[in-house]
């Protein structure tokens, strides 16, 4: 029996620059378990471009339209980190379960508190992160030789 998929609305989608565009919707598009269905972006031009670009269906132009759409049962945020607390927990409040670029909040008390929010809401925060780094060079193995 084939499972509906996960309806996915992403906050931040410009259509030509960031993890969005390049990561995000890429492989979203190719796992059969999720259908794009909103995007957002502050400027609905550039949201509609977005969609347009991308097949989506609905672009809108502000969080709350995004977490409330009928058409999104899970809300991507692609953002900088400074907005990760207003925008994940617009979309827990709103009911919807969270996947946000790394790191989930500023701060252990943010992290812990979208943490606590969702609990409460029934939903879920997952994090990701696009790209790993090391502060004494990514070209380095464990033992200090080079790749």
């Amino acid at each position: 029996m084939a499972k509906t998929p996960i309806r996915v609305g992403i906050i931040g989608v410009h259509p030509d620059r960031g993890w969005a565009s390049t990561a995000h919707v890429p492989a979203l598009r190719d796992l059969p378990q999720f259908r794009l269905s909103a995007l957002s972006h502050n400027r609905i031009e550039v949201a509609r471009v977005a969609a347009q670009k991308f097949g989506v269906d609905y672009a809108v132009s502000s969080t709350e339209e995004l977490v409330n759409h009928p058409d999104v049962d899970l809300v991507v945020v692609t953002v900088r980190v400074s907005e990760h607390l207003q925008l994940v927990t617009a979309a827990l409040e709103a009911g919807k379960s969270a996947f946000c670029e790394w790191p989930l909040g500023m701060n252990l008390r943010d992290a812990e508190a979208m943490n606590k929010l969702s609990a409460a809401k029934g939903v879920y925060t997952m994090i990701g992160l696009q790209t790993g780094a090391s502060p004494i060079g990514s070209d380095l193995l464990p033992d200090g030789h080079k790749v």
